[in-house]
């Protein structure tokens, strides 16, 4: 389900406000390419946000935490998410999504622990 155009960041909003038909056909393609197959649910989020972080978009990261949070997934499953990227698009990326994460998350207390060391 798409996002209302309150709860979009700047950007999206601004063009959700300004072309509500642009947006709405937008939501509307989303919607049918979430439903296309058997993938749902949780998965489904993890998959949205990984391909969010291939596409090394800060504000759709942002975007699919949120949401991934809103619907159950744990801050834990959202950051494996982004350690799994390190392999494929290299440590600098994998840490850069890490901190997109932790920027709606907040880091764990033993990783705030940590960095203070």
């Amino acid at each position: 389900m798409a996002e209302t155009s309150e709860n979009l960041p700047t950007g999206a909003s601004r063009v959700a406000q300004t072309y509500p038909d642009l947006w709405n056909a937008f939501a509307a393609l989303g919607q049918a390419c979430s439903e296309a197959g058997p993938i749902e649910g949780h998965t489904l989020r993890l998959v949205k946000l990984a391909l969010a972080i291939g596409a090394l978009s800060e504000g759709a990261v942002h975007s699919h935490t949120r949401r991934a949070l809103a619907e159950g997934i744990s801050k834990d499953e959202l950051k494996q998410v982004a350690l799994l990227a390190i392999p494929t698009l290299g440590f600098p990326q994998g840490v850069k999504a890490l901190t997109w994460i932790e920027d709606i998350t907040g880091p764990s207390p033993a990783e705030r622990a940590s960095r203070e060391v």
